[in-house]
């Protein structure tokens, strides 16, 4: 079913007036919610005492808001009472008028998907997300993470995508150019929103609407955004500053692009620049013929049951812990694991756990189960943060530590990941860590160990576990590689590879997550002194 929207640009401050105009129009109209794509407060309120009153009296609940009200994260700064109220209200300023915060996924109660990242960019922000909500100010992390919300009815963003005007032929000769960014443009290209509002000073924008090519996720059809930017109230070239529409978020997209319509005109970052390298594997198998396999694997089939806005490795689930992200690619991204094997004592030169999970944006049980440019990029990023967090060891370390990484890849899991962690190097040079996986697997009456190298996985027709072991004395790219073959026969646990390392370094009492809890401040410390050693072979900042 559709809901009636209103869309206001900068506020700057007049919401009284603002308000009072918005209960006329919404006693003949009946919206279902409003959204201030601009700014609330302008930047007066610190020099002018009759601004910070109009403010106590919204604080206070003394200016009538008619409906459920959500405001972004403008340009300028939030006045401290302000903040200081939010902090202490979830983010609900007053009746009927909700903070969106400065990079948040909101579902309204008639179920309207709203993304947006507020405020301007700050590329000094380079450290993961910021972490402060309220400032003016967002990273280029902050916008990565956006990405995993995968779709939205609504985007709101502050500051313009770049090429945005690009194949438009409607006249914009603003007083000032709005800022243009490329990861905001990503946003665009990934989430295909249907509306992305945004703001321009005291000239207003509207693009015509640009569609997305059709591609197995629209199921063939073309996704359509509208691209709308806002004047501010009361600017002096009477331009439009508030927008009423119609959304219905259960509407399938057109067969067709609408009339009037452009190709998209904003191309996603990584497409820009050259794809990462991926090196092609020759397979061959021990399977008695010597030869291929054929294709089993495609997108979409053998799909876990959790979808990705409840999925805990997925960026679209609005209660991941955003505090354990430690760098975010462009396919990808590096967290630290939640109950951790290891301890900040267990490896003394780094002084922080080092139990990393490397974790794929699409929402897939497997790398194989990938369409092949998604998957050659996801393997080709993963592989380059192994390397980077492997040099990251022996800049710490020398030869000191050398690294397992493995994955369990199985079709009936929701999100396929890597998880890495460090051992002592003379395990790795005395072969006592393939000799642990094997022994644990032989006990288990499971398939042998075969050391070979399986690449992205695409040629692999059954589940399998992989090790990837690394020796310090050696180049960080190079790896050992181990798979474990299993099919449906075998109960195989998802487990395993943390088993086998617990014994091997003594910590078996370890072996259960759960039972190696830590408080959010003793995670964001290990995240703290892990970025610091990181940040120098952290090729996403």
């Amino acid at each position: 079913m559709a809901s009636k929207i209103v869309v206001i640009g900068d506020i700057n401050g007049h919401f009284k007036a603002v308000f009072q105009k918005l209960s006329a129009l919404h006693a003949k109209n009946d919206f279902a919610f409003a959204i201030v794509a601009g700014s609330l407060f302008g930047g007066s309120w610190e020099t002018e005492s009759a601004v910070q009153q109009d403010i106590q009296s919204l604080l206070n609940g003394e200016v009538d808001i008619p409906l459920p009200t959500y405001f972004a994260l403008g340009k300028h700064p939030l006045p401290p009472a302000v903040v200081q109220k939010l902090e202490s209200s979830n983010d609900e300023l007053c009746h009927n008028l909700f903070f969106l915060g400065k990079r948040s996924v909101t579902k309204t109660s008639e179920v309207v998907r709203i993304v947006a990242l507020g405020g301007q960019l700050d590329p000094n922000i380079i450290a993961g997300q910021s972490k402060d909500k309220y400032p003016p100010f967002y990273g280029e992390s902050d916008a990565k993470t956006l990405r995993g919300a995968k779709t939205a009815d609504i985007l709101i963003t502050s500051e313009w995508p770049e090429d945005i005007r690009k194949r438009s032929n409607v006249k914009f000769e603003p007083e000032a150019e709005p800022h243009s960014r490329q990861c905001i443009a990503d946003l665009d290209v990934i989430l295909k929103p249907k509306y992305h509002f945004s703001t321009s000073g005291d000239t207003y924008y509207e693009r015509e609407p640009f569609f997305h090519a059709p591609s197995d996720e629209t199921d063939g059809l073309f996704p359509v955004t509208r691209f709308i930017s806002l004047a501010a109230y009361g600017n002096s070239n009477k331009q439009k500053w508030i927008y009423a529409f119609s959304v219905d978020p259960t509407a399938s997209h057109p067969v067709a692009p609408p009339t009037g319509s452009t190709a998209c005109p904003v191309t996603l970052s990584e497409k820009k620049r050259p794809a990462p390298e991926h090196r092609e594997q020759a397979l061959v198998y021990e399977d008695g013929s010597r030869g291929r396999r054929p294709h089993k694997r495609r997108k979409g089939e053998s799909r876990g049951p959790l979808s990705a806005s409840e999925c805990f490795f997925c960026l679209a689930n609005e209660n991941i812990a955003t505090h354990l992200i430690t760098s975010i690619g462009d396919n990808a991204y590096v967290t630290t694991a939640k109950g951790p094997l290891s301890t900040p004592q267990t490896f003394p030169k780094l002084g922080f756990p080092c139990h990393m999970l490397i974790i794929p944006f699409p929402h897939q049980p497997t790398l194989g189960s990938m369409e092949e440019e998604e998957r050659q990029a996801t393997y080709g990023e993963m592989q380059k943060y192994r390397i980077a967090l492997n040099s990251m060891l022996k800049s710490a370390a020398d030869e000191e530590y050398g690294s397992v990484t493995w994955e369990v890849s199985k079709s009936s899991l929701p999100h396929t990941h890597w998880q890495y962690l460090p051992v002592p190097a003379d395990l790795v040079r005395k072969g006592l860590v393939e000799a642990a996986f094997k022994a644990l697997a032989e006990n288990l009456h499971w398939p042998a160990f075969k050391k070979e190298d399986v690449g992205d996985g695409y040629e692999e027709t059954s589940d399998f576990f992989r090790i990837l072991v690394w020796d310090p004395k050696n180049d960080p790219a190079k790896q050992t590689s181990y798979i474990l073959r299993f099919d449906e026969k075998i109960r195989f646990h998802s487990q395993f590879g943390r088993e086998v390392l617990a014994k091997l370094l003594r910590l078996d009492k370890r072996i259960d997550w759960h039972d190696c809890g830590q408080t959010q401040a003793e995670e964001e410390a290990d995240v703290a002194r892990f970025k610091e050693a990181f940040k120098t072979f952290d090729f996403a900042e």
